[in-house]
């Protein structure tokens, strides 16, 4: 399909992936610097960000995710640049995202009428359900298309913010004329886990020893057999498909015991078929592998330990090039073998915060060499060998993730900032703030919830965030809550101590509410 480009492009009909297109890009690209420290330096200065939160991401994969569609709501932390009073926003769904939702998230801007807000909100639903790319959907749709460029009333100072880039966010930026704040499509392989290992490697980061760019059977049985004979009882070993997310495409084969068997080669075969333990629910060793041949995939040690954690940093290349530190975190994981994404505290532990500082700038420094700019984030399984943190990175994660939006929450709404001197986050007035965060809080008894009754059970158990102590809950997924149980939530509090009983607090109050209304 060809796309007619309006008035605020070059009036051209491009094809997507095109030479054209790709040059339009690229041009497009050029303008952002510029743009940047003209409009982004200055809080009042006009601007428009438009925010498509498509996950782009393998279907057969989302659809793994309990409610993967209202994962679109997670960017609504962005509702807080409107707190900026000539910012204008532009909000894409696949579903309409209700109004006690939205008014929801315009009660928490500090300073700000939330009328004064909403005036200069642009919500727009596709109104399709279908778990695929948004922004597919929205190319698809030249009326959407259209409204969204009629939508933006600073041109000239207007960008694209998404959660991940592939070519479908690359042809939506093209087709509105904007540039996008996130590394170029041509760059994604850099985010695989094949490539990940290969660059931390490269940068002088300890990766787990493995084999990467995996294509089938034979090569997964070679990878394990070598990870078996040069490593002395290697308890388990870890297959991932290399656009695997949230470790929902993990698996974990055990190899205790086969240097006892007449073959090792056919008994790794045997235990492929019989004993591969894949993360993701359903699947199985056949699917998995039939994944792999098509994405690619690494085999690699997993790493254990009697003292092990599993931390993160997140970092920025702005589009002038600079890096910027964002956070660190310590991930909560969770499943039967402590492989999927549930939640996270903030900061990451004291003893190791400087090392994930050092390590996000080794790895940025090479992504903005080759090109790359926004947000990414590099995952590690740390253990601790003689009273010392032994780091192995895990992946890097080119585009936001699960820790984006309970940080962005935390410093839109203390206006704070992290210290990369000692990896603590203050307020203005020199407060410390932690939290502990998760987008998977799931409870049969909230089934059934609205929004609304959910945002009033808050309200009245005094879990709401509260502006005068900077402490607090705040909710998100609210979407999810009616037909899935499930939402997200950010406890901040003074420390991580604070945070977690806050949060465990919370829960309690809501689980007493909902079972007092289903009596």
């Amino acid at each position: 399909m060809t796309f007619v480009l309006g008035p605020a492009s070059t009036g051209l009909t491009l094809q997507p992936g095109s030479d054209e297109e790709l040059a339009r890009f690229e041009e497009l690209q050029r303008t952002f610097p510029e743009m940047y420290e003209r409009v982004f330096q200055d809080p009042k200065a006009e601007r428009t960000v438009i925010v498509i939160p498509s996950l782009s991401l393998d279907p057969d994969e989302l659809e793994k995710i309990a409610g993967v569609i209202h994962y679109e709501e997670r960017l609504l932390c962005l509702l807080m640049l409107l707190r900026m009073p000539r910012t204008q926003l532009i909000y894409v769904t696949s579903l309409p995202v209700e109004e006690a939702v939205i008014d929801y998230y315009l009660h928490l801007l500090p300073g700000v009428p939330s009328a004064h807000a909403r005036a200069r909100l642009e919500m727009i639903s596709i109104d399709d359900a279908a778990v695929t790319s948004l922004s597919q959907k929205i190319l698809d749709r030249p009326d959407i298309l259209d409204r969204i460029r009629r939508s933006i009333q600073h041109p000239t100072a207007a960008h694209l913010s998404c959660f991940n880039s592939t070519a479908a966010e690359r042809s939506l930026a093209v087709r509105l004329g904007v540039p996008m704040y996130a590394a170029d499509p041509m760059l994604s392989h850099l985010g695989s886990k094949s490539m990940s290992r290969s660059l931390m490697r490269d940068v002088g980061l300890t990766v787990p020893d493995g084999f990467e760019q995996l294509r089938d059977r034979g090569d997964v049985v070679d990878a394990l057999l070598a990870l078996h004979q040069r490593h002395s009882g290697l308890e388990h070993a870890l297959v991932k498909l290399d656009e695997g997310f949230s470790g929902e495409g993990n698996a974990v084969l055990s190899l205790s015991g086969v240097e006892d068997a007449v073959d090792a080669r056919a008994e790794i075969n045997r235990r492929l078929d019989s004993e591969l333990r894949c993360v993701a629910p359903g699947e199985d060793c056949q699917s998995f592998l039939e994944k792999l041949a098509a994405m690619g995939g690494v085999v690699e040690v997993m790493v254990e330990g009697p003292r092990k954690r599993s931390p993160s940093v997140q970092m920025r290349i702005d589009p002038t090039g600079r890096l910027q530190l964002v956070s660190t975190h310590d991930q909560v994981l969770g499943g039967s073998d402590g492989q999927v994404f549930e939640g996270c505290t903030f900061p990451a532990r004291r003893p190791y915060r400087v090392d994930l500082h050092d390590a996000g700038f080794l790895v940025g420094a090479e992504l903005r060499d080759r090109g790359a700019i926004g947000r990414f984030g590099i995952d590690f399984v740390s253990v601790q060998h003689d009273g010392q943190w032994v780091h192995n990175a895990i992946e890097i994660n080119l585009r936001k993730g699960g820790t984006t939006l309970p940080y962005l929450m935390l410093q839109f709404l203390t206006n704070g900032t992290y210290d990369g001197e000692t990896g603590r986050f203050r307020t203005p007035a020199g407060a410390t703030r932690a939290y502990y965060a998760t987008d998977n809080l799931v409870s049969p008894g909230y089934k059934g919830l609205t929004p609304a009754e959910l945002i009033d059970m808050a309200v009245f158990n005094d879990l709401h965030f509260d502006a005068s102590s900077q402490e607090g809950i705040v909710f998100h997924l609210l979407g999810a809550v009616t037909d899935y149980g499930k939402i997200g939530m950010v406890s901040i509090a003074k420390n991580r101590r604070a945070a977690i009983e806050r949060y465990k607090s919370a829960v309690d109050a809501l689980t007493r509410a909902a079972e007092t209304r289903a009596r």
